[in-house]
């Protein structure tokens, strides 16, 4: 079998810069959209790495898991609007190029965090408080479902055939920097702040660092060249994006994309955002030690995305992708039940580390595989807007749905909700064919 039939190391490195794009400008562009991708999932995830520390501020009724359950409402509300911000996202970049799609993007997130910084508490305004906290998730919201998409398929595009997993991989490890980087200023907001002045009005800082990032990349983004894959369409005049287009003439790749994504959002956000919180709210640990477990567990669980992306270029895709899926839906619910009963830092530390470590299979090639099922007119809206739909509807109520089974008496629920929907996600990784071989990308 040559390697031009199994689209695997087909083609030289050197080979991998045509047409067109020199080492530097595919370097730019790689670094361009990891910047911004970095600052949109920050200022995404500084909001649930310091709900401990605000929920008050806004829900002053309850105990500590009636405040965190009324934040996570919000934080799933804003996956809400992901589904749109996808739709007019993707077809923006469809129509009028990646490149704006992008800049866009991150504008509207800087817009959100800034909201976010200088909202008054409910003790200031009342009802009004956690109104404007919703508005701003949702201007996020709207951001970050259009970043994804928009996002994913430029890296894809700009990455280069022979090496594609490996560099489509970095959306992710952005993303996971994002995260690590919001926790990293917890972090040091913890050790350097009285923890009354950190709970009164510190909790601000965050989302003012998130704003003034996403000035730079706007800024950053408008350099940016245009994707091949992109101006390849428009000159050949291919028809222009639709829904419509989208669900009648991609109806089973639409449907591979929702069913992927909801085991992969799901898993990925009950191992992260809501695992802080369940080493403190059911494991026991002090604040400090929970976000100290998940900041490294985090850390290596970024480390492993261009290892995963370098094997997916030559075990392919669709294996990597059902291993994540076949092993994460039989360790869940016993390492989510020994985290649960153990004091142990370390132990707690190895088991997160071992589910992220696993999920590294899905995440490191998620967004790539999604850019490959589709040809370049529809493509980021293709990408965009099922993920968009299952992540809203999994992903964003991971937290709302482990916090209710928890106040039901039945926590050890959610583990086998989230089992069970990754066994899902494994049986249709199973049929998804080889990417490697029969990409739509066919720019290089």
């Amino acid at each position: 079998m040559t390697a031009a039939e199994t689209g695997v190391d087909a083609q030289a490195p050197s080979d991998i810069l045509t047409p067109g794009l020199t080492p530097v400008q595919r370097l730019r562009a790689i670094l361009g959209g990891s910047a911004g991708n970095l600052v949109e999932w920050y200022d995404w995830f500084a909001y649930s790495s310091f709900t401990l520390y605000f929920a008050h501020h806004f829900f002053p009724k309850g105990d500590l898991t009636a405040q965190l359950l009324q934040a996570a409402a919000i934080f799933a509300v804003g996956f809400l609007a992901r589904p749109l911000g996808a739709w007019m996202m993707g077809l923006y970049a469809d129509r009028v190029g990646r490149k704006a799609a992008l800049s866009l993007a991150v504008a509207m997130m800087c817009a959100g965090s800034l909201i976010i910084a200088v909202a008054p508490s409910y003790a200031m305004v009342g009802a009004a408080a956690p109104v404007i906290l919703l508005m701003a998730r949702l201007l996020q919201g709207l951001s970050v479902g259009g970043e994804y998409g928009a996002s994913a398929t430029y890296m894809s595009e700009m990455a280069g055939r022979a090496r594609r997993g490996f560099w489509s991989s970095f959306q992710y490890v952005t993303l996971i920097m994002g995260q690590l980087l919001a926790l990293a200023v917890l972090i040091v907001l913890q050790n350097t702040m009285d923890k009354a002045d950190l709970m009164a009005w510190g909790w601000r800082i965050p989302f003012v660092i998130g704003a003034v990032l996403a000035v730079v990349v706007f800024w950053i983004r408008s350099s940016l060249d245009e994707s091949p894959s992109f101006l390849a369409a428009k000159e050949s005049g291919a028809p222009r994006s639709t829904t419509m287009l989208l669900f009648l003439n991609h109806p089973r790749e639409s449907a591979i994309i929702f069913c992927l994504t909801a085991g992969g959002s799901l898993a990925f956000y009950a191992y992260t955002t809501y695992m802080q919180k369940f080493l403190i709210n059911t494991s026991g640990f002090s604040k400090n030690t929970a976000t100290t477990i998940t900041a490294a567990a985090l850390f290596i669980f970024m480390c492993c995305q261009p290892l995963f992306g370098y094997l997916s270029d030559h075990l392919g895709r669709h294996r990597t992708i059902a291993f994540a899926f076949g092993a994460g839906a039989l360790l869940t619910y016993p390492a989510m039940s020994a985290i649960a009963g153990t004091d142990n830092a370390l132990v707690a530390f190895g088991l997160m580390t071992l589910l992220l470590v696993v999920l590294s299979g899905y995440t490191s090639v998620s967004a790539l595989v999604k850019a490959e099922l589709f040809p370049a007119h529809v493509r980021a809206l293709g990408v965009a807007l099922p993920y968009a739909i299952a992540n809203a509807l999994f992903g964003g109520t991971a937290e709302y749905v482990a916090l209710w089974f928890k106040q039901q008496g039945m926590e050890s629920s959610s583990y086998i909700y989230v089992s069970a929907i990754m066994a899902v996600a494994f049986v249709v990784a199973l049929r998804l064919r080889n990417t490697n071989r029969e990409s739509l990308i066919t720019e290089d």
